[in-house]
């Protein structure tokens, strides 16, 4: 193979410069952080391309920035990040991705591997009964359209009040679960209807529900802050998004963008990074739209958390209370938020585009918890169903490089199509079982998209910005029962 990473200029040993110079038109050069043996797979899915793409948004500021588990979306690469100024700035469906706020939230436990290890294919056989997966699956929370206005202005909110959770969970949840800014209207009639039979429900690709066992810790204190005492605690890991609503919330806003292009003398390398000046009518009701599915994503989280906490408890017997299943926190993957940022010495609000990536805010930041003003934000990037997953904490070098941004997880190797080429779903299931690994699914054929060598390895993902100080190792975690959509 031929090495196309000349071009990119060496920063140091995780960063990789691509100059202005590489395609006329870009406004600011992206920066790659990688490993430099991770580079060649990088040019080859395209991905680059796409951080270039992303340079020519009007109004974009510093840098279009890539994480390492960096591999081709649409519009933006996924694990893509960028951010515009509130003047003349644009703002992109295309930055966001169709699954507004896919993200993860990870809840600790008093078990240990000891006290579950035989009882663990009756346990993923609860977590797969209590919570529907699949494309098109429904739930058992009955919703009408108020309700759904209800969710897209409170999220998380709405659900505790209902009984779906804890008030405690709002403190632990990114944005406590409910973003302001929502107008209802702004959603269409055809997303809400999407949205009406999905609450509580995985999805399908990779969203997961797993159960997993402490494996590693590298920093006591912080480890202890979460809750996290022993190597051998059990904890669980949910991970979804805003289902059909935020899909169909994305597709609609997307079409519009694309007529409006013209109009507002917008020129772009690709139709799929349509966007709108964030001032604008269509700007406007796009951030009020993906901020609602954003809430609902959050709603959704929620649900599945309590059905999970009756699933665990009934299941072994025990009560809630002893089975101490609290939140440690809740992240989102793919969302836009106006933020605060100290741009050449001087703070000002931006739009930050997080695709595939993570807040990783530092210790002290006003807009986290109490509980976590000493240690920094618990950061969650997850494996695939055969390897480890990391929680991380953000840094104050986050804020003066990325915008506040880390990595979300460990990035597909390849595409789904080619890993079911390559791979069959029965001998996926069967290796995992021998590694003493539970999975169900409702398609055996299809979790060959989700095996092990369709995806990079996280821990490469999670040593690039551990060791370029844009988050850093808490824990490890190793799955023992995954639930897969």
């Amino acid at each position: 193979m031929v090495k196309k990473h000349g071009i990119l200029e060496k920063i140091d040993d995780y960063r990789w410069m691509l100059p202005v110079t590489y395609k006329p038109g870009m406004k600011v050069p992206g920066i790659i952080y990688a490993e430099e043996s991770m580079l060649d797979q990088i040019f080859e899915d395209k991905a680059v391309e796409q951080v270039s793409n992303v340079a020519f948004l009007p109004g974009i500021v510093g840098y279009s920035l890539a994480m390492p588990d960096i591999h081709l979306g649409y519009g933006f690469p996924i694990g893509g990040v960028a951010a515009t100024n509130l003047r003349d700035g644009v703002i992109s469906p295309g930055g966001v991705g169709f699954d507004i706020n896919c993200g993860i939230r990870i809840l600790r436990t008093n078990l240990t591997e000891k006290d579950i290890k035989v009882k663990i294919k009756d346990i993923v056989g609860a977590l797969y009964s209590a919570v529907p997966s699949g494309v098109g699956s429904c739930g058992r929370i009955q919703l009408n359209q108020s309700a759904v206005d209800d969710i897209l202005v409170n999220g998380s909110k709405w659900a505790v009040k209902l009984g779906y959770g804890r008030i405690e969970d709002l403190d632990n949840t990114e944005d406590r679960g409910r973003v302001e800014g929502v107008d209802p209207a702004d959603v269409s009639s055809k997303a809400k209807e999407r949205g009406i039979p999905q609450l509580g429900t995985l999805g399908s690709g990779n969203h997961f529900l797993e159960v997993a066992v402490i494996d590693h810790i590298y920093d006591k204190n912080a480890a202890r802050v979460m809750g996290i005492e022993n190597h051998g605690q059990i904890v669980m890991m949910i991970h979804c998004g805003s289902r059909g609503l935020g899909h169909q919330v994305c597709t609609d806003y997307t079409k519009d963008m694309v007529s409006g292009l013209q109009r507002h003398n917008i020129e772009l390398p690709d139709k799929q990074l349509a966007c709108a000046p964030i001032s604008s009518r269509e700007g406007q009701a796009y951030l009020s739209a993906m901020r609602g599915a954003a809430n609902y994503a959050w709603a959704n989280r929620q649900c599945i958390t309590h059905l999970c906490r009756v699933a665990l408890s009934t299941t072994l017997k025990i009560s809630e209370q002893d089975l101490g299943m609290d939140l440690i926190y809740d992240v989102a993957h793919n969302i836009a938020k106006i933020e605060e940022h100290t741009i050449n010495g001087k703070k000002e609000k931006l739009c930050i585009h997080r695709k595939g990536a993570t807040r990783s805010l530092p210790a002290g930041h006003p807009l986290l918890p109490q509980r976590y003003q000493s240690i920094g934000q618990p950061v969650l990037i997850p494996g695939d169903m055969g390897r480890h997953s990391f929680v991380l904490v953000g840094t104050e070098r986050s804020m003066s490089e990325t915008f506040g941004s880390t990595c979300h997880g460990a990035g597909r190797l390849q595409s789904r199509k080619a890993a079911k080429k390559q791979l069959k779903g029965l001998q996926v299931l069967n290796d995992l079982a021998a590694r003493g690994i539970t999975v169900r699914t409702g398609n055996v054929h299809d979790l060959a998209e989700e095996a092990s060598e369709a995806y990079k390895d996280v821990t490469s993902i999670v040593n690039v910005v551990h060791n370029a100080g844009i988050s850093r190792l808490v824990f490890r975690t190793r799955p023992l029962g995954v639930v897969k959509g």
